[in-house]
Formats: structure tokens, C-alpha cells, sequence
């Protein structure tokens, strides 16, 4: 099976309709930290904000070709803000979605690498945190093999088709926290 090249890009209001046909997609939505229901208008809206002049969000998505050679996107993933408090500036969430005839093939762990590149090298990122539910051992296996470290466990953290379940804390430090030298 041959695997189309892949190409990663910055979100763009246009996207707004495959991310709301990934994020809402039956099997990609019970993994996600998102509400069923998901709409255009909705991610519309999301990416407007987002994409707004001077905001920190870093929204990714991943195109491939479809059969008819056409661009077609299979994936998502952002960093946003921890939270608008001055001394949590240096941590950003990181999410990612991708669509199931696209995973197993690559797709997300260039996604991640292309995150933790950019936090690393442009975004002044110290840490990334996410949140996986406990179950998800293919995530939890990506997101270690791209250094993130389990920090803690969850217990009853979100409701998931009308069951509470467990998720699990990891984040990733910068590697190398960039420095500044006098004089060099």
C-alpha cells in the first residue's frame, strides 16, 4: 500500500467544515475532549477567534490526496493557552484528531513533531500538557514516543457516552530551553 505525501499546513477558515467532519467523525469523537453535535458555523466561529491578529493558538491540519488527487483534510491538531494567567504564559494544550483511515500511516506523529517544533523554536513554549482518556493506549503511545510523561491520573474526569471515565496528565518539556548569552 502506497502512503499519499502529506502536507501540513496552518488551519484556515475554509477548514472549518473538515474539522467539524473529523472532530465529529463516530469513531474519532469518543477520544476527544469535544461534545457531539459539532457544526461549520461552530468551527467557523472557533477558527475567527483563533486565527485572530496577536492570539497564541497554533491550529495545524494535514492534507493528503484524495483518489482523484484532490486535497483533502485528514487531521487536525492546535496548541492553545493554558489559561490567561500571567504565570502560566510558558504552557500550552496541545490537541490532535485524526481521521481513522488516516491513522497508523505517520500522520500524527508528524503532526506532534511539527507542534513540538514549533513551541520549541518559535512559540516560547516551556511545556505542553494534554489530557488522554486512560483507554486510549495508541495516544498514549504517540504522545510518548514524542516525549510527553505521564504526570497523573484523572478519576472520573469527563463524561464519555454517559459514563464517567478516567483521563490521564502528560506534558513535555522544552528539551533545550532556549538561553540568552551576554556578549556571544
Amino acid at each position: 500500500m502506497t502512503i499519499a505525501p502529506l502536507h501540513i499546513r496552518r488551519a484556515v477558515l475554509g477548514d472549518a467544515a473538515a474539522l467539524a467532519r473529523i472532530m465529529g467523525h463516530p469513531d474519532v469523537l469518543p477520544n476527544l475532549m469535544q461534545t457531539p453535535y459539532t457544526s461549520e458555523a461552530l468551527w467557523q466561529a472557533r477558527l475567527t477567534d483563533m486565527l485572530a491578529l496577536g492570539k497564541p493558538d497554533l491550529m495545524l491540519v494535514v492534507e493528503r490526496p484524495d483518489d482523484h488527487g484532490e486535497p483533502q483534510v485528514v487531521a487536525s491538531a492546535g496548541l492553545h493557552p493554558a489559561g490567561a494567567a500571567l504565570r502560566r504564559r510558558h504552557a500550552m494544550v496541545l490537541g490532535i484528531s485524526v481521521l481513522p483511515e488516516a491513522q497508523g500511516q505517520g500522520v500524527g506523529t508528524a503532526l506532534m513533531q511539527a507542534l513540538c517544533d514549533w513551541a520549541d523554536r518559535w512559540g516560547q513554549v516551556l511545556r505542553l500538557e494534554l489530557s488522554v482518556f486512560a483507554d486510549n493506549a495508541r495516544a498514549i503511545a504517540l504522545y510518548q514516543r514524542c516525549g510527553f510523561l505521564r504526570e497523573g491520573l484523572h478519576i472520573g474526569f469527563a463524561l464519555r457516552d454517559g459514563q464517567y471515565v478516567d483521563s490521564v496528565s502528560m506534558a513535555r518539556m522544552h528539551p533545550n530551553p532556549p538561553r540568552w548569552s551576554p556578549g556571544a
